[in-house]
Formats: structure tokens, C-alpha cells, sequence
């Protein structure tokens, strides 16, 4: 059964949920605009219902009961505003969340040197168990509803005082498995009356999860997709990604074949690099293979050490080596550094660490 509308928080709502709320309390339609622009246009974005001065008191303490304004705790935030940062978020239940703030990098962006990226997440912890992330060490406890997802970004541009014009979905947890709440999310993301993203400066990243691969790929949101591949071959992918035991390699490809006629797009592959696991020059060659046969772009990911896992990142000759064995057959393909290596930077890291330290005030390094 459905969760009714008057008990549910303001930021999960679209602009026909807010509608049909007021319509239940007697209330015009245009309220529900006049809210939304209260809630995120960038001229105001307030965070709480006193401060909609247009709105009787008396609704504005109703809707106070049944729409609460929530946004989570900032923790700590890792890092300074030139270089990458790391937003730690304590979610209403205690729980606790990663977001990183991306600044603009020619040597990753080209010549768009104004985008400012954040990467988001969509569950606390994950289920998956990829081998080398941090999300999925203590293990998976919950989604995200759609307003914890939406308040990330609102937090992170109150946090750099400028527009987050990039969004990846490559934070902790699956967004794919959070499917409903994830897409509830980018609605509002993207609506004129939200916080009016473009669907193409979207990018959802997922392990595998073939049937909502497709299941996107029929959604008209013009959003785009990014595989979290690490294998070329069923034989390494599943050493890495135990999803590939229930959706291998050649079923993946169905899939990402599917939504790239669907939406016309180029994929990206990502793929990151370990040391005597899957960067072998003969893997090399078969994700040229797969990626020629979808236009798909590769972007390599030297391995982000993790506490507690044995693997490591390959040397940068290698990595070189496997970079050239792509391009010399017309792939598209780049090595991204990674940035925020000494603030936690790979996903779960920072929460890992500061659960156990359980800091008493937000704080910034």
C-alpha cells in the first residue's frame, strides 16, 4: 500500500504530490508552487516552514505536521573548496552517509571546466559486496528514502555557496536497488519546479541490475548510465562482483545494448584497475571488445586502497599499458586519477572510521 501523501516529508514530494496534499486540506494548487519555490529556488532554499512568509501560519503549522522539512546532519566535511570534499551526513535515524564535492579538472572534463560534480549516495551501506569497496563492509541497513537522496545536493551547494552542475550516482549503496526511491529522487532533481538539473548532467551508476537497467531505459528521462564493470570476463568479473553470478557478462551487455538504442547514448565502462586481478593485458583486449561493440567509453580507475582489503593498484606503467591496448583498437578510453585519496575518498571510508569515534559536532578538516 501506497504511504499517504499528508505523512510524508516535503523533500520526497513532486509538484502533483504537493497538489493533491493541499487539495486533501482544502487548499488552492498555486500553493504548492509558491512551497517549491520557498524549498529550492537558489534565491531562497529555506529549511523551514516559519520561514514561507507568504503562507497563513496556521497552514504553515499544519504542514509543518504533516510535511516535515528533514535534512540530515553535517558531521564533518573533509577537505578545502579547491580540492575534493568529503561531506560525512547523520540521517535522522543516526546513520550515517557519504557525499563528495567534485571541483572542476580539465584533465578530467575536457574543456567543460566549470563543472562542479557531486557524487551521491543512495543507501546506508550496500548489499552487493563488491570486492573492493568499503560500502558493503559492515554490510547493507537500509535505502534511502527520495528526500535524503534530494537533500544531499541541497546541503553541498549550501556547502560551496555555488550550483553542483553535475550529479553521479556513484556514492554508497546500489541506486538500482533503491530503484523507486532513486528515480522518485532524480524526478525532483530534475523538474523545473526542483532543483532544475538536467537529465544529461545525470549519471547513474549501477553493478548489474539488468531488469532495471531496462526498465530505465523505458523511462523518458534522458539520464545517463555507467556500468561498474572491473571484468571483462565472467571468470574475473565474478572474483570482483558477485552480481555477475546471477547477471554475467554477456546478459549485461543485452542490457546495456537495450538502453543505448533506447536513449542514443554513449555508455561508460568502469573499470577499475587491481593488481594481479583483472589487469591483465588479455582483459584489456576483451573490454576493447565489449566497448567497440556498444560505443562505450572506459574510464580506468587506479584502485583506491582500503583498510582492511589485500588488493592493490597496479604501477602506472601498467596502467599505461592497459590503456594503450584500448586505445590502439578506437576505444575511448582515459585513466582518471582520483582526487581526495588522502580525505577517505573511496566510498564507506570516512564512515567507517568516524562511526566509531561518533563525534559530538559538526567539524571541518
Amino acid at each position: 500500500m501506497a504511504e499517504p501523501v499528508l505523512s510524508r516529508s516535503l523533500l520526497s514530494l513532486t509538484l502533483g504530490d504537493l497538489e493533491n496534499s493541499l487539495a486533501e486540506l482544502k487548499q488552492p494548487p498555486y500553493r504548492a508552487r509558491q512551497i517549491m519555490e520557498w524549498v529550492y529556488s537558489r534565491e531562497k532554499r529555506v529549511e523551514s516552514w516559519e520561514s514561507m512568509s507568504n503562507l497563513p501560519s496556521t497552514l504553515r503549522t499544519k504542514l509543518a505536521e504533516y510535511h516535515p522539512i528533514r535534512l540530515p546532519e553535517v558531521v564533518t566535511v573533509s577537505g578545502s573548496k579547491d580540492t575534493t570534499r568529503k561531506l560525512l551526513l547523520r540521517l535522522q535515524d543516526g546513520e550515517l552517509i557519504e557525499t563528495v564535492l567534485i571541483p572542476a579538472s580539465p584533465a578530467l572534463y575536457g574543456e567543460e571546466s566549470d563543472r562542479r560534480t557531486l557524487c551521491v549516495s543512495s543507501q546506508v551501506g550496500c548489499a552487493y559486496g563488491c570486492k573492493f569497496c568499503a560500502s558493503g563492509l559492515d554490510g547493507w541497513k537500509r535505502h534511502l528514502t527520495a528526500d535524503e537522496i534530494v537533500s544531499q545536493i541541497l546541503l553541498a551547494e549550501k556547502i560551496a555557496g555555488e550550483r553542483i552542475n553535475n550529479l553521479v550516482f556513484m556514492g554508497m549503496g546500489e541506486p538500482m536497488a533503491n530503484y523507486k526511491n532513486w528515480l522518485q529522487a532524480v524526478t525532483i532533481l530534475n523538474a523545473p519546479w526542483g532543483v532544475g538539473l538536467g537529465a544529461r548532467k545525470m549519471t547513474v551508476s549501477t553493478s548489474g541490475l539488468v531488469d532495471r537497467i531496462r526498465d530505465l531505459a523505458d523511462q523518458s528521462l534522458q539520464i545517463r548510465l555507467a556500468i561498474s564493470l572491473h571484468g571483462a570476463s565472467d571468470e574475473v568479473r565474478s572474483q570482483i562482483m558477485p552480481v555477475n553470478k546471477k547477471h554475467p557478462v554477456s546478459e549485461l551487455m543485452e542490457a546495456c545494448a537495450y538502453y543505448g538504442d533506447r536513449k542514443k547514448q554513449m555508455i561508460t565502462f568502469e573499470y577499475i584497475l587491481i593488481e594481479g586481478v583483472n589487469d591483465d593485458l588479455s582483459e584489456a583486449r576483451l573490454l576493447a571488445e565489449r566497448a567497440k561493440g556498444l560505443r562505450a567509453k572506459i574510464n580506468l580507475i587506479p584502485y583506491n586502497s582500503v583498510e582492511g582489503l589485500p588488493w592493490r593498484r597496479p604501477s602506472e606503467s601498467s596502467q599505461e599499458e592497459f590503456l594503450s591496448i584500448l586505445r590502439d583498437r578506437g576505444v575511448a578510453a582515459t585513466i582518471r586519477r582520483e582526487k581526495g585519496h588522502d580525505i577517505d575518498a573511496a566510498c564507506g571510508q570516512l564512515r567507517r572510521r568516524v562511526s566509531a569515534e561518533t563525534p559530538a559536532s559538526p567539524s571541518v578538516r
